[in-house]
């Protein structure tokens, strides 16, 4: 399957804070957009669907945070849930994607100075999940 033109955004959900991302108009590099704060579902809906809109999101892929052995624990459960919530938020398709391992390979780009500030990783999670996905479709 190949991506066509239209810009997709990355969620990363997390129980204290959400990663967003966004890919270029081509679908060939995604960049790290924001971390959102939870605060409440209708809060953090909102904000992804302002994001979504502004940025001209097509698509919205949600990590999926499945085990390394292949099962969904209660961490994906959740994603699943949140994706669905995304989806009946907003008038575009909402995918889920294996996320598996998206944060230690985020980590790996963080720069020192990002490091040592304790800066959120959340939203360069989601770039690597949303590259991730954007490679597997190309």
């Amino acid at each position: 399957m190949s991506l066509g033109p239209g810009r997709l955004l990355g969620v990363d959900p997390g129980t204290r804070r959400i990663g967003i991302a966004m890919s270029d108009e081509l679908g060939m590099i995604a960049t790290p957009v924001e971390v959102i704060q939870r605060r409440s579902l209708e809060r953090d809906l909102e904000r992804i669907r302002t994001i979504a809109r502004e940025r001209g999101a097509d698509r919205v892929i949600v990590g999926w945070p499945i085990s390394l052995d292949g099962h969904a624990g209660p961490a994906a459960v959740l994603a699943e849930k949140f994706a669905a919530q995304i989806s009946e938020s907003l008038e575009c398709p909402v995918e889920l994607w294996d996320e598996r391992l998206s944060t230690v390979e985020a980590r790996q780009y963080q720069s020192r100075r990002d490091r040592r500030r304790g800066a959120p990783i959340d939203a360069h999670a989601a770039a690597v999940m949303l590259q991730h996905y954007l490679d597997a479709h190309r």
